[in-house]
């Protein structure tokens, strides 16, 4: 079914699977109206092919929003595979990955996520041209997205700090939500610049490595909702707000590059209700997006920096359009990306 960028429903679904190379998986394309439709593969233990598709799904609509509201001439995708059980090739599996991509012609350009690395990219690369991520070249985008995530969530949390916290971000408490690449380089960002920060994540070992190099403290993962701080920052997978764990936020801003915070669009109501203002995850967390994008499309490394640094400035129109609807901000991004979808309208960042 063709896709209108509108909701779950219109998702076009493409089942992986390759026993020889133990891949299982699927990619999910929810809108291609502004571009291919661009979002990265995410290697993940995935209990069922259901929950498979209704990740990829969700996922794949985010990238939607994402790339509209980062302008940029991308359409929303995604993929996601299913991390054998025992003994695999990887570089095997990720190959018959690239010859499913290629299967597509370019509709669906794929990069890293969750559980991929430039390595995966390279083995995606010998079967497809359409992959982004590999390793890069000097002085050209490319190579791992995640520090460019970091940038533009860290730029984000400075316009947010000093406009509703009336202060710079040193004087901040930050707590992180994950520390793996895009967490943990977001709290090396922020221990540079004198913050103070509380870390949470289920990798023990990563968590005691991070928390050592910036003299952090550590909370429990169920503990991190509640946490005394004044900014919250999911960076680890999704679902992070539902209707118990809004109401145990103590903080006055969350801001965070996980993807798909939110359990359902009630809960940013919730979290304004409660006078919580949340940064929607599709408008800070582009800068990955952003540099793969530059990536594909040929563009300078400073034309990277230019628009990841632009995140502060499209986090602010969002913020604008939300309190001139009277609308969560959640809800403002959300309708400001369907219009740039159904408009075919890229503006320049």
């Amino acid at each position: 079914m063709k896709n209108n960028g509108q909701d779950e429903l219109d998702t076009e679904y493409f089942l992986l699977r390759d026993e020889d190379a133990r891949l299982d998986g699927v990619i999910a394309l929810h809108s291609t109206a502004l571009g291919p439709g661009a979002g990265g593969c995410r290697f993940w233990h995935y209990p069922s092919r259901e929950e498979m598709m209704v990740d990829a799904a969700r996922l794949a609509r985010g990238m939607t929003y994402k790339n509209a509201l980062a302008e940029l001439p991308l359409g929303g995708g995604k993929a996601v595979l299913r991390v054998p059980e025992g003994s695999y090739d990887r570089e095997k599996l990720f190959a018959a990955f690239g010859r499913e991509v290629e299967k597509l012609g370019g509709r669906y350009l794929t990069a890293e996520d969750v559980g991929t690395s430039v390595g995966d990219m390279q083995a995606i690369a010998s079967e497809t041209r359409h992959v982004a991520g590999l390793a890069q070249v000097p002085g050209r985008p490319g190579g791992d997205p995640s520090p460019w995530t970091a940038r533009g969530v860290y730029g984000a949390m400075e316009y947010l700090a000093q406009q509703h916290l009336d202060r710079p971000l040193a004087d901040c408490t930050v707590a992180i939500q994950g520390v793996g690449n895009v967490g943990g380089a977001l709290a090396r960002l922020l221990h540079a610049c004198g913050a103070k920060l509380v870390l949470a994540d289920t990798n023990s070992e990563r968590l005691a490595k991070i928390a050592t190099e910036t003299g952090s403290a550590v909370v429990a993962v169920s503990e991190f909702c509640g946490v005394r701080a004044d900014i919250l920052a999911p960076c680890a997978l999704g679902g992070v707000f539902n209707a118990v764990t809004t109401a145990k936020v103590r903080a006055r801003i969350v801001c965070g590059a996980a993807n798909n915070q939110l359990v359902s669009e009630a809960d940013g109501v919730r979290l304004a209700e409660r006078g919580i203002l949340y940064a929607p995850d599709c408008v800070v967390n582009a800068g990955g997006i952003i540099n793969v994008a530059a990536e594909h499309l040929g563009w300078e490394t400073a034309e990277v920096v230019r628009r990841v640094d632009g995140t502060a400035e499209r986090l602010a129109r969002v913020l604008a359009r939300a309190d001139q609807l009277g609308v969560a901000p959640n809800l403002a991004a959300d309708s400001l990306a369907r219009e740039r979808v159904k408009t075919g309208l890229v503006l320049a960042a």
